[in-house]
């Protein structure tokens, strides 16, 4: 079998920097795919029998017709697989290097035709998942695991992490569970376990790759499983909602806006408040926009008590996301949090959280 795959991509590497010179139309994207892509993908691109194609496929070997696998991936990682070959993002060497073959424009070409497999155009595309803020909630439907951490900077010891598993399911739906674990020094004495849990479901309103907009609204419930003595929960049941708002520009700016409220259902032990999250970036791609992504983003918090005579506090979080696995799937940031106003009894924080988006991979995969 090993032979078989390794004549396979002799005979890719072999016979594609020719393609250009004969008589094969290469001037569509329909001519390019059946002239270049059909051997291995097939003709509906969900991809050729392995008795036909003569090799055993690899685990993560695509099935474009499958919005659900093939929506969520912008297009710089497809250009990025045609244009290097599967090794650039962590993927099967079968996969082989485009780059001596077809044009820039030839690979928009192929791509285009081939985001056509997707015969459902409503699922929200990839390149409106945005980089992640520390403290906004994405408007982008995930599948998702991330660990977010903050730790008090002065004033009393404490830390806690937020483990957040996100499911998305159906075209425009996601459910997530969000359980805080916090650990923190009252008196000298530390106490930790867990604190209130959150249960949400969001579901995508609007979606337009054209303008770059996408906008979600979350409906949650906080339950109060955390020990209000100890100072890990509220002591009452809350729901919570809020709308979020994700804004590409052509330049890879991007403005994340995310505004909502908790109301608890018994407001003598907890009150209801309400909050305003704006994040505001720009991503840094490398290889010409194919390669590792920095985006430094700052975010203004407001959050609020809705109680007579209560004051509106503002926080500045100056942050940075990295991209760490070759496939990308792997993200990492870390920023720093700081009172603007009110400062009493509010603390400074740093503040970093690890994230896996789960639909690209294993843990393991994606790395060399």
């Amino acid at each position: 079998m090993k032979i078989a795959r390794l004549l396979a991509l002799c005979l890719l590497l072999t016979v594609l920097p020719l393609l250009a010179q004969t008589g094969i139309q290469l001037d569509t994207g329909e001519h390019i795919y059946h002239s270049a892509c059909i051997a291995c993908h097939g003709a509906d691109g969900a991809g050729t029998p392995k008795v036909i194609a003569g090799f055993e496929p690899p685990k993560t070997f695509p099935d474009f017709t499958r919005c659900d696998q093939t929506t969520a991936e912008p297009n710089t990682a497809w250009k990025d697989v045609i244009i290097h070959g599967g090794p650039a993002r962590g993927f099967s060497q079968i996969m082989p290097s485009f780059a001596e073959a077809l044009s820039a424009e030839q690979i928009d070409m192929v791509v285009k035709y081939m985001r056509g497999f997707c015969k459902n155009p409503h699922w929200p595309r990839g390149e409106l998942n945005l980089p992640l803020p520390l403290n906004t909630e994405k408007a982008f439907p995930e599948d998702e695991v991330v660990l977010r951490t903050s730790i008090n900077a002065r004033g009393v010891p404490g830390v806690t992490t937020h483990v957040v598993h996100e499911q998305r399911f159906g075209v425009k739906n996601q459910i997530e569970v969000d359980v805080p674990i916090t650990f923190q020094d009252q008196n000298h004495v530390w106490h930790g376990g867990v604190g209130d849990s959150v249960l949400g479901l969001k579901r995508v309103i609007f979606s337009n790759l054209r303008s770059g907009s996408i906008l979600s609204m979350q409906g949650e419930v906080i339950f109060p499983v955390g020990n209000r003595e100890k100072g890990l929960g509220s002591g009452v049941t809350t729901f919570g909602m809020f709308a979020a708002f994700g804004q590409l520009f052509p330049t890879n700016t991007f403005v994340q806006l995310q505004g909502g409220a908790d109301l608890p259902t018994d407001t003598k032990t907890a009150p209801q408040s309400v909050f305003w999250n704006t994040a505001v970036g720009q991503s840094i791609v490398a290889n010409k926009g194919l390669g590792r992504m920095w985006s430094p983003m700052v975010e203004f918090l407001a959050a609020r008590d809705l109680t007579t005579g209560a004051n509106t506090n503002w926080d500045v979080v100056p942050q940075m996301q990295v991209t760490i696995s070759r496939r990308q799937h792997i993200r990492g940031s870390i920023g720093f949090r700081m009172p603007v106003n009110n400062t009493a009894g509010r603390q400074r924080q740093v503040m970093f959280y690890l994230l896996w988006d789960r639909a690209d991979g294993s843990l393991l995969e994606g790395w060399k």
